[in-house]
């Protein structure tokens, strides 16, 4: 079996909860990939190019087993639909499902439309450097499902405090799909005070 973590958007793999997973995971001697998902590259940013290069990722041993952060839990959840015999398991943590709906929220009045104006929006890439979002990558989110469908076992932790992602989607989400199990959590979208909880289910649960 092998493992990865996908990262969320304005993320990459040296994140602190990637990070930290990974030396979790090596401490019981098992391999957490990390791949760069901002592809192909983040002012570019495509959820089409990000599924790729899971695709390119895979190259038919093991079937995976992810954890996606965010973003990254579209993303997992999205790819899982796409190759179902190619994911065993998933944990997702606040996954970012309803992208559209999501961006309509997050930002403020009117940037929504100066963004379709502008073609391109400023934000903090994973580094905390300002970059130009290209519009495709919002008009793209359109054509993408908003909740994927996923077979295998599944297992989501939100925080009933996250503003960003509210927990109510994982709740839809989770009602929806019987082999998916959802944890509330009292935290927000980093689930940086959560992660003794993220830990057990991803050395116990996901490793199982």
């Amino acid at each position: 079996m092998r493992y990865a973590y996908l990262h969320g958007f304005a993320s990459g793999p040296k994140s602190r909860k990637g990070q930290r997973l990974a030396e979790v995971f090596r401490a019981e001697g098992r391999e957490l990939a990390l791949p760069d998902l901002n592809a192909p590259s983040f002012a570019k940013l495509s959820l089409g190019a990000m599924l790729e290069r899971l695709d390119a990722l895979d190259d038919e041993g093991s079937p995976w087993r992810f954890i996606g952060s965010s973003l990254g839990g579209w993303l997992a959840a999205a790819w899982a639909a796409r190759r179902p015999e190619r994911v065993d398991r998933l944990l997702l943590l606040c996954p970012a499902f309803d992208l559209v709906e999501r961006w309509k929220t997050i930002l403020p009045d009117g940037a929504m439309e100066r963004w379709a104006a502008d073609g391109a929006l400023e934000v903090p890439d994973g580094a905390g450097v300002p970059t130009a979002l290209h519009y495709a990558f919002y008009e793209e989110a359109a054509a993408h499902p908003a909740f994927p469908t996923v077979r295998c076992p599944t297992r989501v932790v939100h925080g009933t405090e996250d503003t960003q992602v509210p927990v109510e989607g994982s709740r839809s989400w989770a009602a929806a799909h019987a082999n998916v199990t959802l944890t509330e959590v009292r935290d927000g979208h980093d689930l940086l005070a959560s992660m003794e909880v993220i830990e057990r289910l991803a050395l116990g649960w996901l490793s199982a």
